[in-house]
């Protein structure tokens, strides 16, 4: 008790409270602008955290993951646009209750929804703690180690209908993680003379890549406006009444989020589903108007979203294992400010673990309240195109991905993720496993060896390994199920087992696993230990899911998607590559200035006035950033001719 005290208290310090409510706000524009949400969200915020006090900035941290999930109700409800991943079921009744003039009521019973979601998530991470302490501290290496190959198996079987692509994205993390140097060598894998390699790749750099940039490119790719109107309609009171009767769905379906986020690789990706689905099937037929406005098919969802973040932090906190991507990254912001998650969180870091619930719980209860107040200001800012948005976007997305090591190769490493990224969303290979196995990469191999130093082959015959590989073959078995019923269905329909362009993308992911078995064969004993051994579980994976596509692109030849929907696709990424290389010419500041004029004339309108302004903003936000926090901008060949003042990069 004296913990939960004390963690509040320290909480409550004016400064500290000033950075949760600036996350609350930072987290509330991402959820709200289409294309980022809280995993770009924090990867934006990871680089400014170096240095600060860890109650700030883990007051910070979770204050933007918060409320994400309650501001992309935003987008949801208004433009029928998800605002991140886990409100795409709240799309499908809320953007018919706008469209029919009820949408303050939508909105007003999606608040309400998710901040007793969110503070029920909170409860049940409280009492995690205290149940799940004696557990904790009777496990040790090779316990971590059992859980950590189970996680990775649950990804693949709970994210995606492929459980072949949900393991080889996994697999293809931990592959990427593997680049840097050995843990148990010293040498360097995978990183070719390049000395950037060397550290291996920033988890920010990964998060901007996978996540932001193809959810950019796909907004554009669709274009228009992102709202016809910028009308509410009425019923802000009716909406919360609604909430308040149907208070025991928001208990199951928080009960339904507090499970499902706490699974590692599930999260935001299906949870909104699973709730979904629940209120659909437990609701009688008669009553039920699912999809065309119901205000039970928005309630749902938005109280198990909110809810998945308190048990998405189980795991998380307790056993270093992220419950989903956003907290991936927000476990490499705890080790960035000094905090090692684990067993140690319930040891020697209580008063920490309990200001992330504090925070968790008062963010909930911030975010729901100002989505309220700035309901109709940002209602006409809907309005606005997304063209108008993207440039501001991506310069600040490439501004933050420059501040994970302040090289070139940051601004290189995040346009090669985002290409990454955009080929994983294009053809459902699931992002977030790939980011949690990346992630989770160094701590499997570390526990591999000292797991094998410390109890040799006995640790098989530990009672909670057994049991934790039992669910780990068990979870196998249900794979492969998964595998032959999808490849019965595919007969079918050879289109579900994607085409010629599908192919091409697992046979790049297969060249980069035989790249990097065949780097690791070069290594020593203990330094190809890891990579070969993925590799080559990699392969056993990619190659059937190769052959069942090459066989479906020769009996369905169109399968595989639209050729001019792709051009499209490379279209966006050639813009958004464009500042990048401008700026080996002439700087960054200035590559952002021209960059931003010229996508705005070309895809936004030849409005001067207008582009002339939102270019002008741009160069004073930089300005600005580079003035108050010291910053030298990547420099180009202007720069040895010319002297350029310094909001200029100069």
């Amino acid at each position: 008790m004296e913990d939960i005290v004390n963690a509040l208290v320290a909480l409550a310090e004016p400064a500290r409270l000033g950075f949760l409510v600036l996350g609350v706000v930072t987290g509330m524009v991402v959820g709200i602008l289409p294309g980022l949400g809280g995993i770009a969200g924090l990867s934006l915020l990871l680089p400014f955290v170096y240095g600060m006090d860890p109650i700030s900035a883990l007051a910070m941290m979770v204050g933007l993951v918060a409320p994400t999930t309650t501001s992309d109700t935003f987008p949801a409800v208004l433009m029928g646009i998800p605002g991140t991943a886990g409100s795409q079921a709240t799309v499908m009744d809320g953007f018919p209750l706008a469209q029919k003039g009820e949408g303050a009521r939508a909105l007003g019973a999606a608040f309400t929804a998710s901040l007793l979601g969110g503070v029920f998530g909170a409860v049940v991470l409280t009492g995690a703690v205290f149940v799940a302490k004696p557990i904790i501290l009777s496990i040790g290496f090779a316990e971590q180690m059992a859980l950590v190959v189970f996680a990775l198996t649950m990804i693949g079987l709970l994210t995606g209908d492929s459980f072949l692509k949900g393991l080889g994205a996994g697999v293809l993390g931990l592959l990427i993680g593997s680049i840097g140097t050995a843990p148990a060598t010293g040498e360097t894998r995978m990183a070719f003379g390049n000395a950037y390699l060397i550290d291996g790749i920033p988890i920010v750099l990964m998060g901007l890549g996978l996540f932001a940039i193809p959810e950019i490119v796909d907004l554009l790719r669709r274009s228009g406006a992102i709202s016809e109107s910028g009308k509410l309609g009425h019923g802000w009171l009716r909406g919360f009444m609604d909430t308040m009767r149907n208070k025991f769905l928001v208990l199951r379906c928080s009960v339904i989020g507090c499970i499902v986020g706490a699974l590692p690789g599930l999260g935001g990706s299906v949870v909104d589903w699973i709730a979904y689905g629940h209120v659909v099937q437990s609701t009688k037929s008669e009553t039920a108007n699912f999809g065309k406005g119901d205000i039970r098919g928005v309630i749902a969802p938005e109280s198990a979203n909110n809810a998945k973040e308190g048990g998405a932090l189980i795991p998380t906190l307790l056993f270093g294992i992220p419950g989903s991507g956003s907290m991936a990254i927000l476990l490499g912001g705890l080790i960035v400010v000094g905090i090692r998650p684990g067993p140690d969180m319930v040891v020697a870091h209580l008063d920490l673990t309990y200001t992330i619930i504090w925070s968790l719980a008062l963010a909930n209860v911030i975010g729901a309240i100002l989505c309220l107040i700035v309901a109709g200001p940002v209602t006409r800012l809907t309005t606005i195109r997304y063209a108008l948005l993207a440039p501001c976007m991506i310069i600040v997305i490439l501004f933050a991905a420059f501040q994970a090591t302040r090289g070139w190769g940051d601004l290189l490493t995040v346009f090669v993720l985002g290409v990454l990224g955009v080929g994983l969303k294009r053809f459902d290979w699931p992002r977030s496993a790939l980011l949690i196995g990346f992630f989770l990469a160094p701590q499997i191999e570390a526990s591999t060896y000292q797991t094998i130093q410390i109890y040799g082959w006995g640790f098989f015959r530990r009672p909670i390994v057994l049991a934790i590989l039992v669910l780990t073959a068990l979870t196998l078995l249900a794979g492969i199920r998964m595998v032959l019923r999808n490849r019965a269905r595919a007969k079918e329909n050879p289109r579900e087992r994607g085409g010629r362009a599908d192919a091409v993308f697992t046979l790049v992911i297969i060249a980069f696993t035989a790249l990097v078995m065949a780097d690791g064969l070069s290594q020593s004993y203990l330094g190809a230990m890891f990579p070969v051994a993925v590799s080559a579980i990699g392969l056993l994976l990619t190659v059937p899911l190769l052959g069942m596509q090459f066989q479906a692109a020769r009996q369905s030849p169109g399968a595989g998607g639209d050729a001019q929907d792709g051009r499209r696709i490379l279209e966006y990424l050639l813009w958004i590559a464009s500042p990048i290389l401008l700026s080996t010419l002439i700087g960054f500041p200035l590559a952002a200035i021209v960059f931003a004029l010229a996508f705005l004339t070309v895809k936004a309108g030849d409005n001067v006035i207008r582009n002339l302004l939102i270019t002008l903003g741009i160069l004073a936000v930089l300005s600005l950033l580079s003035a108050s926090l010291g910053l030298q901008y990547p420099t180009g060949l202007l720069h040895g001719y010319v002297d350029l003042p310094w909001w200029l990069g100069g």
